[in-house]
């Protein structure tokens, strides 16, 4: 699939910002550990920051000849792609804020796992970090239907991937998937 399907074609692959980048994917009300490794990193490597967060509750309809695409919800009573959107970049913008790190931040839509590849493709990303998903049944349940996006990342290009524990490890006697 080209990568306007998925909103990469809005990201520009010549600017300074996003060239060779750190991608830090990044969801709504995640730990903030995601984005300080990915920070760590990104000056380690003397990479840009780029923060991104894939609305997959929205889908490519067309994109126009000038480049701009047009999405649409997958369920017309779901909006909250904007409001994740904000969310996120209060977040970086937060952490981010007095560093002199050059960093930009990017909204994707659709599988998460298929738009950070193309990502990463287009802007030749020196490295994903990711957090790991929530604890519970829920979670567990949506990953059963649709994969870990690290491990689907992982399995689908070459760029190395850091992914980033989140909340408390699970002890060796309990299953990681139950609630």
């Amino acid at each position: 699939m080209a990568d306007e399907a998925y909103g990469v074609d809005q990201v520009d692959a010549d600017d300074a910002t996003t060239r060779g980048a750190v991608v830090a994917g990044v969801v709504p009300g995640q730990s903030a550990r995601v984005l300080k490794e990915a920070v760590r990193y990104a000056r380690l490597l003397g990479a840009p920051l780029l923060v991104v967060h894939v609305d997959v509750t929205r889908f490519v309809t067309y994109e126009d000849p000038d480049g701009y695409v047009h999405s649409a919800p997958i369920d017309v009573n779901i909006a909250s792609g904007e409001s994740d959107l904000a969310e996120v970049r209060e977040a970086a913008d937060e952490l981010l804020h007095g560093t002199e790190l050059t960093w930009s931040i990017r909204q994707l839509v659709g599988d998460p796992a298929l738009a950070l590849k193309h990502l990463g493709e287009k802007i030749d990303a020196k490295l994903f970090v990711l957090g790991t998903r929530k604890h519970g049944f829920g979670e567990s349940l949506r990953e059963f239907f649709t994969g870990s996006v690290a491990a689907r990342l992982a399995h689908r290009q070459h760029r190395p991937i850091l992914v980033i524990p989140l909340g408390e490890p699970v002890p060796d006697d309990e299953d990681p998937w139950s609630g």
